[in-house]
């Protein structure tokens, strides 16, 4: 196989991992590597050098693709009208973004050419199979090389890797120190590993950085108001923004309060529980926001159908199937239930928490003069009797049994 690759297209964070996977590559297949690297918003801090980094491990190519915006309204925005979460707390901004990073990817191999893909994904978590999945879907006859499956690579360990770093010169800002693995992006931060893995253990305050500590949140809330149009946020205090400045905009406010923050022991695709610490500020104000929204203006039987669609929506992104017809078909019904979820939502970060101080919308079917425990003209109370007869009629059968 190996005489078959003449170019590969690794998608490179930069990390510890990609860093030493590149120059493997290359010594393994004796051929021409890309290292892609895909800017989904996770920060200067990361990004910063990093095509120099890239050449400076072996890399003859680095591509840098700006992505935060596709990012955020045609993957993020999708997800959350679809109301999907995983395991009822887990925003996803790991799962979410790995289906776009190799959709890109796979792009970039075909612009230049390559014959395969590569990724740093290890064989144990959910990723291989979102990377592996999406070449799959877009891309059939690109090869897949995935490092860490491949019994050749015994780079497996941080102390084998910082090694073989150190050997070849390749600069990597890991040390032995560094505490925890972490995902960045837009949507998210993700902490995972050290004192973590035992769940008896706290999550300390040193430990989050898109959001302050409990401890530390002002003792004065932040209302914020988030506009919508057919379910698609579109602006922050009645200032329209791009997704993804709308998102950064709010993990700012959400940041300051604590507000995002999950601890969750999850069940992997391959069967594993693991355990890991997420930071969600402005997806969670998102989240809260339309769910208020579309409780005023969806009907009852599509509202409780369109809640069942929400957790299978939410399996299909966390197992790596966005490129599948499944998924385009559960978007076609969520497309159909967002068409009047337009409106103002106005929300209370408090402390950790992110509760909705107030909702409108032009589409409401909420009717202040029905709810009211005045009788009116349009409720006649003696129908109710005979409404709760009939639907009460197995109960009474089964009672007198």
């Amino acid at each position: 196989m190996a005489a078959d690759i003449r170019k590969i297209v690794l998608a490179y964070s930069g990390g510890l991992d990609t860093s030493v996977i590149l120059p493997w590559l290359k010594d393994t297949y004796g051929c021409k590597v890309i290292a892609f690297v895909a800017d989904l918003g996770q920060g200067r801090g990361e990004l910063a050098g990093i095509e120099t980094k890239a050449l400076a491990s072996g890399a003859d190519k680095c591509v840098v693709a700006d992505l935060r915006r596709e990012f955020a309204e045609q993957y993020c925005f999708k997800m959350l009208a679809a109301g999907a979460v995983y395991e009822q707390v887990y925003l996803m901004g790991t799962a979410i973004a790995r289906p776009l990073i190799a959709k890109a990817q796979v792009a970039c191999a075909l612009r230049e050419k390559a014959d395969a893909v590569a990724h740093g994904a290890t064989g144990k978590g959910n990723d291989q199979v979102r990377f592996e999945l999406t070449y799959m879907a877009l891309a059939p006859h690109l090869a897949i090389l995935a490092p860490w499956k491949d019994p050749r690579f015994k780079l497996t360990s941080r102390e084998a890797a910082l090694a073989y770093a150190k050997a070849r010169r390749i600069p990597v800002a890991a040390t032995k120190k560094s505490a925890y693995s972490r995902d960045r992006n837009l949507w998210h931060i993700a902490h995972e590993g050290a004192d973590l893995e035992n769940p008896l253990n706290e999550p300390t305050d040193s430990l989050w950085l898109m959001s302050v500590p409990l401890a530390k949140a002002p003792s004065r809330p932040r209302y914020v108001t988030v506009g919508f149009k057919s379910g698609v946020p579109r602006s922050v205090d009645g200032t329209r923004l791009p997704g993804h400045e709308l998102v950064a905009a709010l993990n700012a406010i959400g940041g300051k309060h604590a507000v995002g923050q999950v601890d969750l022991v999850e069940n992997r695709l391959v069967g594993i529980k693991s355990r890991g610490v997420y930071e969600t500020p402005g997806g969670t104000i998102l989240y809260e926001a339309h769910r208020a929204l579309e409780a005023l203006v969806l009907d009852r039987e599509t509202m409780h159908y369109k809640q069942l669609v929400a957790q299978k929506y939410a399996e299909v992104v966390y197992y790596g199937q966005w490129f599948s017809p499944l998924r385009e078909a559960l978007d076609a019904f969520v497309a159909s239930t967002q068409r009047q979820v337009t409106g103002t939502v106005r929300v209370k970060c408090f402390k950790g928490h992110a509760t909705v101080a107030g909702v409108c919308s032009p589409y409401s079917l909420y009717s202040g003069k029905l709810a009211s425990f005045t009788m009116g003209k349009g409720y006649t109370p003696s129908d109710a009797s005979g409404f709760i007869k009939l639907f009460g009629l197995q109960m009474r059968g089964r009672g007198r049994d």
